[in-house]
């Protein structure tokens, strides 16, 4: 009988309109959805060659071989039980060829540029000898595509933050992995994930991974290599770290220290990512419009010591700000002035005297006309004051090799009235006579009077007597007058009287005549007084 084949397997041909031929005569039927091949039997060959399993990188030539001697009918090669055509041609797939010598036996099937619809089973059939080859697997691997690092290739964050990396490499045969590399060394704790894609053959790989802060710095070059059978080697790209971060600023000043009035240089550095925009700056929180650069100049004053200058430096992120002091070298300047004080008798008085300068200062308290020192402290403290503590007070302030500055201040006493005066005054029987009391009292006396034998008088004339009282800055002067002295006057004892809201006080002051011859003219007499608060 007739054997038929439907491209694989082969068997008996059934079809009526299949007639017996004699062996080696071939018949090929198509019901329109088959090629029957049908071969008489007696024709005998053997395979010396027959197509292996094979892996091949998609892109590359491959021969599957198909040797059989002494065989001259038809081989058909077969592809996932598909014939691709009969004999050697081969038309319906243009990158196929059938090759080898023909009379030899020799039909190997070449594939140029194998792609991924040739990953399959072939198979090399001799149709007139009923024969098939073993079927042989042709694996095609497809290298991933390029990978690609998402944001590359300069990775941009701001400082402090973590960094979070994700790579792709995507279309790969089988799939790729993806190994991250920095400074020769894999990292590790990446975390994937495998996408298969429509054609149920390739997947795409995703890899992320995460640094915290402390991990990266600028200017850190980071690898995603992906690999797979296709690339052994793998393929690899890279991204750069660029960490962002807000201006990180130097203020220097030169030179330092420096005297008051001299010329002083400041200057700005910044390291900045990105770069500076915009420098600023300010002395006491006050802004300098005049300077923009990074360098400041001028000429310095004590105020430089106390009111920092500023230089705030910005950037695309933000600002940042630093300040400095200059050591400036300057004499005393008063920054708390000492007041005089009134204070009532028995009670303290309490001086306070603020200085600055530089270098450091020492401050004296002193009284006027004392050599004496009565503190180095800013506070003078005198307790309990007596009427002999009123004056003045010098504060004195020294800075060394640059210069001193004092203050002075009075302290006024409240107590009763104090009197001076000669107790015996001079002067010409029958002239004019003076006697004088000096009257310090604080506060001013409410009254004063002068008395002698049944008489009080205060002020004005009163027969040959007259009472003036004259104020100065360091008391009140009366003066009581007598015109025509006669010799009762010299036996006479005044007292001169002061009084105010603390009490009184007296004093006892007598005349006495004057030796010496007059004058035919006659004379005012003249009195010498002594006056020791003068």
């Amino acid at each position: 009988s007739t054997l038929c084949m439907s491209v694989t397997p082969l068997a008996k041909c059934h079809s009526p309109t299949v007639p017996l031929v004699p062996p080696g005569l071939w018949i090929i039927v198509s019901d329109r959805l088959s090629i029957f091949l049908c071969v008489s039997p007696g024709v005998q060959a053997t395979f010396s060659q027959q197509p292996q399993d094979l892996v091949v990188v998609a892109g590359q030539p491959v021969t599957l071989p198909c040797s059989i001697p002494g065989y001259h009918g038809v081989v058909l090669w077969i592809k996932d039980g598909l014939a691709l055509g009969v004999g050697r041609d081969l038309s319906g797939y243009p990158r196929y060829t059938v090759i080898g010598d023909h009379s030899t036996g020799e039909h190997h099937l070449r594939i140029q540029r194998v792609e991924l619809m040739d990953d399959a089973v072939f198979e090399c059939q001799a149709i007139q000898a009923a024969m098939r080859s073993r079927p042989a697997r042709l694996t095609v691997l497809v290298p991933p595509e390029d990978p690609v690092i998402s944001g590359g290739p300069v990775v941009s964050l701001r400082a402090g933050d973590p960094l979070n990396l994700t790579c792709h490499a995507d279309n790969a045969k089988p799939a790729a992995s993806i190994i991250w590399i920095r400074n020769g060394e894999v990292l590790n704790g990446a975390m994937y994930s495998k996408t298969l894609l429509r054609d149920g053959r390739r997947e795409s790989t995703v890899s992320t991974l995460y640094l915290s802060a402390s991990n990266i710095e600028t200017g850190q070059q980071i690898i995603c290599r992906a690999s797979n059978k296709a690339v052994p080697n793998g393929k690899e790209t890279s991204v750069n770290i660029d960490i962002q971060h807000l201006p990180l600023v130097n203020l220097s000043v030169e030179p330092q220290p420096i005297l008051e009035g001299n010329l002083v240089k400041f200057h700005c550095s910044a390291k900045a990512n990105p770069p500076v925009t915009l420098y600023r700056w300010a002395k006491g929180g006050n802004v300098i419009k005049e300077f923009s650069g990074d360098t400041y100049e001028v000429i310095v004053d004590h105020s430089f010591f106390t009111e920092p200058v500023s230089c705030e430096v910005t950037n695309p992120l933000g600002s940042t700000n630093i300040s400095r002091n200059v050591d400036v070298y300057f004499g005393p300047r008063m920054a708390a002035e000492p007041q005089s004080l009134q204070v009532d008798l028995g009670s303290d008085a309490v001086f306070n005297c603020a200085w600055t300068g530089n270098p450091s200062l020492t401050i004296v308290w002193m009284k006027r006309g004392s050599g004496v020192v009565l503190s180095n402290e800013n506070i003078l403290t005198l307790k309990a004051v007596r009427q002999e503590d009123a004056g003045k007070y010098v504060c004195r302030a020294v800075v060394p090799r640059v210069g001193a500055g004092e203050k002075e201040v009075s302290l006024t006493v409240n107590g009763p009235p104090t009197i001076s005066s000669t107790q015996t005054h001079q002067a010409l029987h029958g002239e004019k006579g003076e006697i004088k009391c000096f009257i310090r009292s604080t506060p001013p006396p409410d009254r004063i009077a002068w008395s002698w034998k049944e008489t009080v008088l205060e002020s004005g004339t009163s027969g040959r007597y007259t009472v003036e009282t004259v104020s100065t800055e360091e008391g009140v002067i009366s003066t009581l007058t007598m015109s025509n002295i006669v010799p009762a006057d010299f036996q006479t004892i005044y007292n001169c009287t002061a009084w105010n809201s603390f009490g009184s006080d007296t004093e006892i002051i007598r005349l006495k005549e004057q030796g010496g011859s007059q004058s035919s003219t006659g004379s005012t007499s003249t009195l010498t007084l002594w006056w020791p608060w003068f």
